[in-house]
This record gives C-alpha cells, structure tokens and sequence, in this order.
C-alpha cells in the first residue's frame, strides 16, 4: 500500500473511513452526547448514554486486542505519552460541557448536522476550530503552556487505568484492558430497553469499530513508514482547525488523519441524511441563537485543548486505551452540560 500512495495520503484515508462510519452513526443511529445527556435528564432515558458506554466497551476491547498484538504501541499515543493533569482534564471539561450545552452540539455532532444541511453547524465547526488553535498554537498558547504544561511521561509509567492496575497486581495490562472492556461492555448491554433497539446496539459497535480502525491504521503506518507519523484516532477539537487550515494551505502542507476524519464524518452525515430523506437547508433565525452558539462554540474548542480531548477524543478515543483522564474529563464534560442545560431549560431563578 506504501507503494502506490503516500504515508499522509494513507492516514487521510484511514481517518476518512471511519469518519464516513461515524457520520453514518450520528444520522442514522442517533448517536450523540448531548442528545444522550438530555434524554436521561429530561427524557427519562438511558438508552443513548449505554449506547455510549457499547462504544467505549467496544472500543476497549479492540483496542487492547491491538496492543496485545503489538500493532498499537500505547505508550505512543497522545493519551498516555503525557502526565495526567488533573486540573485540565476538569476544567477543560467543565469548559467543553458548558460551551457544548451553549451551542446545542459537540464537534463532532456539529459536523454530522451541517452534513444534513444545517448551516448554524457551519458556524459552530468554523469558530470551534479557529478557538482550538488559537489556544493551540496561536496568542493564548503561552499561557495554557504554562497554566498546563504538558510533560512527557519518564520512568513513572503511562498514566492509564489498566498500566496502574499492572502494576499493583502484576497481572498484565492486557488482561485488565480486556476485563474492563467486557465488563463495561456487559453493563451497557444489560437492558432489556435497549436490546429491544437492536438498531442503537449496532451503531453503537460501529462507533467503537471506527476508533478501533484508526488506532491499527495509523500504527500499522507508523510501523512500516518512515515519514514519523503518529499514531491517532479520531477527535474532533484541533482536527475541524486543522482542517480549515488544509483547505487554505492544502498545496503547502500535508493532508492528515484529522482531515480525512473530518471529512469522513460529514461525508457520512450527508449520506445518512439522504438515505433517511432529511437533508434541509437551514439557518439560524434568531440573532441571540447565533450569539449562544458563537460563544458555546469559543468555549467548547478552547475546553478541548485544555483536556486534550472532546466527547469523542477523551470519551470514546482515550477511553479506548483506558486513560485516566478520560473517565474524569467525561464526568466533567457531562457536569458542564448539565449545568448549561440547567441553564438554558430551567434558569436560575429560584422556585416560588
């Protein structure tokens, strides 16, 4: 495959696969965090949440039949190559959870809806990822250098649920992977509602089947190639910037997995929405709907680079190599959406 096509080009098209697949989930499958967040706090309903939890079970498990197989070195990986800070993984996801409720959306949800033609989308995918790198790399990068430094990790172990659990036991690190996967796995999957949806169960294994295939893609790549590439999966903070950046530059610069991921989730989007026959143009009709989205979505790409990670970097991605930031940035995020609903649904005004 080397041969015929470049490292870049390669990732890209591994990135747009499983892009294509969570796109596909998130239009025909419902599959959403602040939809799944909504429903069991004002719906009364879980399914979408264990639907989650079916992709993270899902996703673990392959993943460490990876790293078992040597074709993913988890020690390279964003997740667990740095030392867990506590305090970006709580504030950034406090900030994500927050701006998420603001805007209506994720990032990855926001581009599975402008692929159903929901231009309010297009505005929230643009601002989120100009916030990314502006926090990133650009003026206010210094200072989350320094409020956050990230630091390498040296002799003390990655920072990852099943190293620590290794470590204290001298089980292997795969056996605890494994255990962890099937037991969230089994707790997800032990609802009789959900069984009834066997539709929600299916996407939900196709979201965990897309990280899975961008974990061995690109460490199948890193393995044989010599450009250096890193081995990733899919997110959707840095990468929607990363993006706009290619499309400006695209003739400068190389095309990445974060591209084609992008591209994949809105290819599969739109695809979704023709096979469901809900593609519609749309705009936002009220200028406060703008403003909230606008700052939701400052917000959200700034909180994702602080804890190194959206719903699906840190809740689904890093979870699948079962990072310890990524239980406690998925609690965060939730408590900031929370929090942002209470606001927008309820208000704060207390009860007469």
């Amino acid at each position: 495959m080397l041969d015929i096509m470049t490292e870049a080009h390669l990732v890209a098209l591994i990135g747009l696969g499983g892009g294509v697949l969570l796109g596909l989930a998130a239009r025909l499958g419902r599959f959403c965090t602040l939809g799944a967040i909504e429903d069991w706090l004002y719906g009364g309903s879980d399914l979408r949440l264990r639907m989650w939890g079916a992709a993270i079970g899902t996703a673990i498990l392959g993943s460490f039949v990876l790293i078992g197989s040597g074709v993913l070195p988890a020690g390279e990986t964003l997740y667990l190559s740095l030392r867990w800070m506590p305090a970006a993984s709580i504030i950034g996801g406090l900030m994500f959870g927050y701006g998420m409720a603001l805007s209506g959306n994720c990032g990855y949800g926001a581009i599975a809806r402008l692929g159903g033609g929901d231009l309010r989308s297009f505005v929230i995918v643009l601002v989120m990822g100009v916030s990314a790198y502006v926090v990133l790399s650009g003026p206010l990068a210094p200072l989350r250098a320094a409020l956050f430094p990230p630091t390498p990790v040296t002799d003390e172990g990655a920072p990852g649920i099943a190293h620590m659990l290794a470590g204290a036991s001298g089980i292997s690190v795969i056996f605890w992977g494994l255990a962890i996967g099937l037991a969230v796995l089994a707790a997800s999957l032990s609802s009789r509602a959900l069984w009834r949806e066997p539709a929600a169960i299916f996407w939900a294994v196709v979201v965990g089947v897309a990280v899975i295939t961008g974990w061995a893609g690109t460490g199948w790549v890193a393995a044989r190639g010599f450009a250096g590439l890193p081995v990733v999966s899919h997110s959707f903070s840095a990468p929607m910037g990363e993006s706009i950046l290619f499309a400006m530059t695209g003739s400068a610069r190389p095309v990445s997995f974060a591209v084609g991921s992008v591209a994949g989730v809105w290819a599969g989007a739109f695809i979704g929405s023709l096979l469901k026959g809900h593609f519609r143009w749309e705009a936002c009709e009220d200028p406060r709907e703008l403003r909230r989205q606008i700052l939701g979505a400052t917000i959200m790409g700034a909180g994702a680079v602080i804890a190194l990670g959206c719903t699906v970097g840190q809740g689904i991605t890093a979870f699948s190599v079962l990072a310890i930031s990524a239980p406690v940035t998925f609690a965060a995020i939730f408590a900031g959406a929370a929090f942002g609903l209470r606001q927008l649904i309820e208000g704060f005004q207390p009860a007469e």
